[in-house]
């Protein structure tokens, strides 16, 4: 993707959760205002947090998954970018951001469905959630993020094809 301004972007994790049959974790946002849109665990860096560090929290955090039910398996070398659309811009984030900036995982869950808690965390960012095929993740998140889901799967396609 085209270089950034990295100081206008948030610092930011993103998973792709897989199970043992090579399908994806995706959650239905509690604030989604969209209708039937999904995505994959993602979140912000904390300030001097290691990048492994906040990936491993934002999972516990969003889908409840602990260490002993992990396997890294992948990051992408590159940061991935997106921006907000106009109409979100300033007001997410304390408007500090214009977008994110992303380290993104692959990571095989090896726990079992019952390990997933949504409600892990006292502040859930999931109402729902459920495995998918990869090859959907494009189509079934926001337009906004289109071309980041899609940089992620052609980025661990190999990976999971040797999985």
């Amino acid at each position: 993707m085209a270089k950034h301004d990295t100081l206008k972007y948030r610092p930011c994790v993103g998973v792709m959760l897989v199970n043992g049959e090579g399908q994806a974790f995706v959650g239905r946002r509690i604030d989604n205002k969209e209708g039937d849109r999904w995505q994959m665990p993602q979140g912000g860096v904390d300030p001097g947090e290691e990048l492994d560090v906040a990936m491993l929290r934002e999972l516990a955090e969003e889908t409840g998954a602990r260490p002993e039910h992990l396997e890294v398996l992948d990051r992408m070398a590159e940061e991935l970018f997106y921006d907000l659309p106009p109409e979100l811009q300033g007001k997410l984030w304390g408007g500090r951001y214009k977008g994110q900036r992303q380290a993104w995982y692959l990571v095989r869950f090896t726990g079992s469905d019952a390990d997933i808690d949504l409600e892990a965390h006292s502040d859930p960012e999931f109402c729902e959630w459920k495995w998918v095929e990869p090859e959907l993740l494009p189509d079934m998140i926001v337009p906004f993020k289109r071309e980041v889901y899609a940089a992620v799967l052609a980025a661990f396609r190999a990976a999971l094809a040797r999985d």
